[in-house]
């Protein structure tokens, strides 16, 4: 009896491209949010200085109020931002970091989906398959391209490859093919799922770090109603401020985050369900015609 030959997977790699550390884009992100709160919602212009300035000369103001022995009451929305206090760069940390990840994914999840219409391949693969036209098949997949039509490509070349196989029986072809489509697959995937891991963590972190941010503002917010005297109306309403605005950003962080990776993950879904269903086609149109 001949001994039969290993077969060797022809996939080498996925298309998709996307961003493979995730942690440069955290730490870019930090960067930028930390230079907006100190410069642009911490500006001066942002505040009302009258009366605060006693002593201190205008000219050595620093462009940003993060030397907090000025106590300035903001004369806008970006002013009262920068009161939340130092929670908030965190915060815009976390939302800055879902906001490129999902862009991230957008552009990696295009390439992935291909040059047309997904539903429109599959049909033409399907119709190419019916006729035993594997070079029109694989002319498809070369228009197409993305991560369907990859797997599909490598599926297609061990197709013909076990149609001019004389050693293995129809069962262990099948079973080869099968193989094939699965590996294809295995590849593919954790390319498409890449740093959506992170985006479902940020749905949970970027609530929890909002709750402390809103905890520690209330806690400011009594230590001014419970100083001796008449309560400091300005600490009041700083750690009011604190605990609001920290509340919000972490709503808005938790809540695009859940929409981003619920969006994505459908998406990626339907790609798979792609894949699985034109995978049975070639495995079931192989069996037929051998």
């Amino acid at each position: 009896m001949e001994a039969t030959k290993p077969v060797k997977p022809n996939n080498s790699g996925s298309n998709v491209r996307g961003i493979k550390n995730a942690f440069l884009v955290i730490i870019a992100c930090f960067i930028v949010a930390v230079c907006l709160f100190l410069f642009v919602f911490g500006h001066p212009s942002h505040f009302n200085l009258e009366g605060n300035l006693e002593g201190i000369d205008e000219a050595s103001l620093p462009s940003s109020m993060f030397f907090s022995n000025i106590n300035a009451h903001p004369n806008d929305l970006v002013g009262t931002i920068f009161k939340g206090g130092v929670i908030v760069p965190i915060l815009q940390t976390l939302l800055l970091t879902v906001i490129v990840l999902s862009v991230e994914r957008w552009i990696a999840l295009r390439s992935a989906k291909g040059t047309g219409s997904i539903t429109n391949f599959v049909k033409g693969v399907k119709k190419c398959l019916e006729t035993n036209d594997i070079a029109g098949a694989q002319a498809l997949c070369k228009k197409q391209k993305g991560s369907v039509a990859a797997v599909v490509s490598a599926a297609l070349n061990r197709y013909e490859e076990m149609d001019k196989n004389t050693v293995l029986t129809k069962e262990q072809k099948i079973a080869t093919l099968q193989k094939e489509v699965e590996e294809a697959t295995a590849i593919e995937m954790p390319a498409l799922q890449q740093n959506l891991p992170i985006v479902a963590t940020l749905t949970t972190l970027g609530t929890l770090v909002g709750l402390l941010g809103t905890v520690i503002g209330m806690i400011k917010s009594f230590q001014a109603l419970a100083a001796s005297g008449a309560p400091d109306s300005t600490e009041l309403s700083t750690g009011i401020s604190e605990a609001l605005i920290n509340t919000a950003f972490g709503i808005a962080t938790g809540a695009f985050a859940v929409i981003s990776y619920n969006f994505y993950t459908n998406k990626i879904d339907n790609l798979t369900y792609a894949i699985d269903e034109i995978g049975f086609s070639i495995v079931q149109s192989f069996a037929a015609t051998h």
